[in-house]
């Protein structure tokens, strides 16, 4: 059996290892005993497992001191996770990565188990729900660490498309330095041949999810990520909460059908229960949470601590602007909306952003943003200290005029 999963390792090792390393591998090394990877679905966490191993081994694909995993292959199925680990570490195995570990049952008792019996094993975990990883990581909150990983910033989509190298920039560089930073992006690309909101509109029509490179055909792409947002509904959630009837996830689905028509959506409690035949607001709240976890939903509330918390949100938008343009053949494209889900996405990734009384976005409770086209002024936000517009159609922005696709540098 160990044979057959090292050469199922390799091939997968093999196919699915890509040159490019994404922000995250480099802020994140992975270098704890039991890191989880968490996210939604198509954002990386395959790759970075692999390129993970890779680095870890000076690139061998056949190192037998690693072992990759996919928690649903079939030649899993009919051994524990826990066999598979003492197996492998009894050959002398240093790291066993289990990658989509939320569609394995009892995941984390075992991943407990085999981290207490085998001291010395690295153990590597990914899931694509954060459901299922949060809700059976309580059992492991003394020994794992979690990351979050996000798709594609603006920054790494260029680099990417380039094949250049640029920084990244913090929220407080971009608020006192935009101008020159903007500058040397713009530079930069034009030695390429290319212009940044040419690029920028690319990016939010394709660029979020690094597999968009598969697919020659935008609208099979688009395709993909329907499908996906199927998959976690009809299949995730079931697996994950199997307390959810057939009914439930009916409503869930309603729910945001209803979302995705009016983004961003100001959410009517009252209203929304009666439309879903939904008994009580905690259940309402639980199903946003839920498609929030998934990754399919961002909200944002007045006190920023959000759904987690149960707190009632004042927006909600689709996550990211790819899934905006996804469903957007069958509904009109508001321009206003696809702005604010990219300006929340990015900044969602490393600040906390709530809903404040003036402007559309208080992130870290200080600086307050307003978003908008290039011609958008300060009437909204004029008395307010700490406030800037964050401009669309703009290279280099000027004072506290900044341009949006520069918050694609975050990360």
């Amino acid at each position: 059996m160990i044979e057959e999963l090292f050469r199922l390792s390799q091939n997968f090792i093999r196919i699915n290892n890509r040159e490019y390393v994404r922000y995250f591998l480099r802020t994140y090394p992975l270098k704890n005993r039991f890191p989880i990877v968490v996210g939604q679905r198509g954002v990386g966490k395959t790759t970075a497992i692999i390129q993970h191993i890779l680095s870890s081994y000076k690139n061998d694909i056949f190192t037998n001191s690693a072992l990759y995993i996919q928690a649903d292959h079939f030649l899993v199925g009919g051994h524990s996770l826990y066999e598979i680990a003492e197996q492998f570490y009894n050959l002398g195995g240093e790291m066993i990565c289990f990658d989509e570990i939320h569609k394995y049952p009892n995941w984390s008792t075992e991943l407990k188990s085999i981290y207490d019996t085998f001291p010395k094993l690295t153990i590597v975990a990914s899931g694509s729900s954060a459901l299922e990883i949060y809700k059976g990581s309580h059992d492991l909150s003394r020994r794992a660490v979690i990351y979050k990983m996000f798709g594609m910033s603006f920054r790494e989509f260029i680099e990417i498309e380039l094949g250049i190298n640029l920084k990244s920039s913090g929220l407080e560089e971009i608020i006192n330095n935009h101008q020159r930073i903007a500058a040397g992006i713009t530079n930069a690309v034009e030695k390429k041949d290319k212009k940044i909101l040419a690029l920028f509109k690319r990016y939010l029509e394709y660029g979020y999810y690094p597999y968009f490179r598969e697919y020659k055909n935008r609208e099979l792409f688009y395709l993909t990520l329907e499908q996906n947002i199927h998959t976690t509904l009809e299949s995730d959630l079931i697996a994950i909460y199997p307390s959810l009837s057939g009914n439930s996830i009916k409503k869930i689905k309603k729910l945001l059908m209803i979302i995705a028509s009016s983004v961003p959506f100001t959410p009517d409690l009252k209203k929304l229960k009666t439309m879903l035949d939904v008994g009580d607001e905690r259940t309402l709240k639980t199903y946003l949470k839920y498609l929030e976890d998934a990754g399919i939903i961002m909200t944002v509330s007045k006190g920023g601590r959000g759904l987690r918390e149960l707190e009632k949100p004042e927006k909600i938008y689709l996550n990211n602007p790819n899934l905006i343009h996804a469903i957007s053949s069958r509904m009109p494209l508001e321009i206003g909306n696809l702005r604010e889900t990219f300006f929340l996405n990015m900044a969602e990734t490393l600040h906390k952003v709530s809903s404040p009384a003036q402007g559309d976005f208080l992130v870290d409770g200080r600086y307050t943003f307003e978003i908008g086209g290039k011609n958008k002024d300060f009437s909204q936000i004029k008395d307010i200290k700490n406030s800037f517009l964050g401009v669309d159609n703009t290279e280099i922005g000027v004072g506290n005029k900044i341009p949006l696709w520069l918050f694609g540098f975050l990360y």
